[in-house]
């Protein structure tokens, strides 16, 4: 039912009148969303300034308005509206604010939401509806956000292009960048770092097992964490890799970062860091194959934080490259058939492993999983295969503990509060096939992957758009595992220092 239709009567009502007044006010109009942040979201209906419904209308119409970038495969208007009036109910009725009241977000659609399909991306669930939230969403949802849909993905989060033939609302194929339709979004949280870009939402939850949060709002101009592994439970949300895989909040600015971080975690940031206290390092391994935008936003933001008082220093991390390569796909290929097979069984899916892959639409994701994920295997530099689980075993004794002890006595040997480097090498090149191949997928987790397999939070936050692509470009900084919250503090006063990008329009 529409408030501003009801009459002046009931109770229920009578609250609304506060908001919107029936004695022939009319309710202030939604601000402009092309600029909202969550926090101002929250804090606009809080105050009364704008209501719940009319931001949730706005975001819905823009939603609709670029259907044309594939952004996602369930828009839930009638639910998101449903929530939106109640959450001004509660408001009218006198009760204290939640942190995110009546906020409209939107989730991944590998992460549970009660009552709407869970797709992952891929055609054999498009009609497993889970019966209850991931943990994750409950934490959002118990702090008042509103849910506006479940938003598209490279299939089974295993790319990082987005170009999925899936599920499309628009006449292009696969998930398209906010800024430009004809170019790649970053994957795989792909749907929602367009939603973000475009300001159909003011954030999103995605989820990330070597980049997939970061890579998207490289490309999108969204800020994102990912948190250290085993900081957000993983219950209710379709895996790759259980010693990898991470939820993590994605969203127009870092204190809507931290929010959706202190709903999810209950630790809050006091506020931005000094970066006169702040000591980060430069590793070669992170920036080679630059395009020369990213080479030069990248050396003019490192300019602007040591100007603004960080201290910024180069430090070796000797046989990153070898482990990491021992450690990303031992664990990811050979994780993912057991993960699946435990996920599809224990959640009541309804389908089978052999139903899953047969109905895969992705040419890249499919042979991927036919050729090495059913058949636990490892492909060889000379085009064979190998079995898996040596490797996963090497990986998980040797290999993955010896990158773990890499990382931290990086950190504390050079009294590192983060690692900085361009989150991928290049902006986001044209949407089509070549954007999943194997090439195109190892260059764009060049940077996110090492850290992904160490287990460390990371965050993106832009640093510009490109003087010659007009392409946004990301900046990553990765700290030591637990430092979450200092890491987001220091990502607030970066964002400060080098400003958000504008806009996709």
């Amino acid at each position: 039912m529409n408030p501003h239709r009801m009459p002046c009567t009931a109770l229920v009502v009578a609250a609304a009148f506060a908001l919107a007044g029936c004695a022939g006010m009319r309710p202030a109009a939604a601000p402009d969303v092309s600029r909202l942040t969550a926090v101002e979201a929250a804090a606009g209906i809080c105050q009364g300034t704008f209501t719940s419904e009319a931001l949730t209308r706005a975001y819905l119409e823009r939603a609709k308005a670029h259907a044309a970038h594939n952004a996602f495969v369930t828009l839930a208007e009638a639910s998101a509206l449903e929530a939106a009036r109640a959450a001004d109910a509660r408001r009218a009725s006198g009760a204290a604010c939640l942190p995110l009241q009546g906020v409209p977000l939107v989730v991944k659609d590998n992460i549970h939401v009660a009552g709407l399909p869970s797709t992952a991306g891929t055609p054999a669930l498009k009609n497993f509806v889970p019966a209850t939230d991931a943990p994750v969403v409950q934490r959002l949802r118990a702090a008042g956000a509103v849910i506006l849909g479940k938003t598209n993905m490279h299939e089974l989060a295993f790319g990082i292009s987005g170009y999925n033939p899936a599920f499309n609302t628009g006449s292009n194929v696969g998930v398209r960048n906010a800024y430009d339709v004809t170019r790649m979004p970053g994957g795989s949280s792909a749907g929602s770092g367009v939603a973000i870009g475009l300001r159909m939402a003011p954030a999103a939850l995605g989820t990330d097992t070597g980049g997939s949060v970061r890579v998207p709002c490289a490309l999108n101009g969204c800020a994102s964490l990912r948190p250290t592994v085993g900081r957000y439970p993983q219950a209710g949300i379709a895996p790759i890799s259980h010693t990898r895989d991470t939820a993590g909040p994605m969203a127009v600015a870092m204190a809507d970062v931290e929010l959706m971080d202190r709903v999810i975690t209950g630790a809050p940031v006091s506020g931005p860091a000094d970066l006169r206290g702040v000591r980060v390092g430069l590793v070669g391994d992170f920036l080679a194959n630059l395009d020369a935008d990213t080479q030069a936003a990248f050396a003019a933001a490192l300019t602007r934080v040591r100007n603004a008082g960080a201290t910024v220093v180069n430090v070796e991390m000797p046989q990153l490259g070898t482990l990491n390569g021992n450690v990303s796909f031992p664990i990811a290929l050979y994780e993912a058939y057991d993960d699946m097979v435990a996920y599809l069984r224990d959640n009541d899916t309804g389908i089978s492993i052999a139903q899953l892959v047969a109905q895969i639409a992705s040419p890249d994701v499919k042979g991927t999983y036919e050729g090495l994920v059913v058949p636990r295997v490892l492909p060889l530099p000379n085009g064979g295969v190998t079995p898996a689980a040596p490797a996963y075993q090497a990986a998980m004794r040797v290999n993955r503990p010896a990158l773990v002890k890499l990382y931290a006595d990086t950190f504390r040997d050079n009294r590192l509060d983060a690692i900085v480097f361009p989150t991928v090498p290049r902006t986001a090149p044209l949407a089509n096939p070549d954007s999943s191949s194997l090439a195109n997928f190892l260059l764009f987790i060049q940077n996110t992957d090492p850290g992904s397999d160490a287990g460390v939070p990371g965050i993106q936050l832009p640093m510009g758009m490109g003087a010659s692509s007009g392409m946004p470009i990301g900046l990553e900084l990765d700290g030591p595992a637990g430092s979450d919250r200092r890491l987001v503090a220091i990502g607030m006063a970066i964002e400060a220092v080098l400003g958000r990008v504008p806009p996709a329009r």
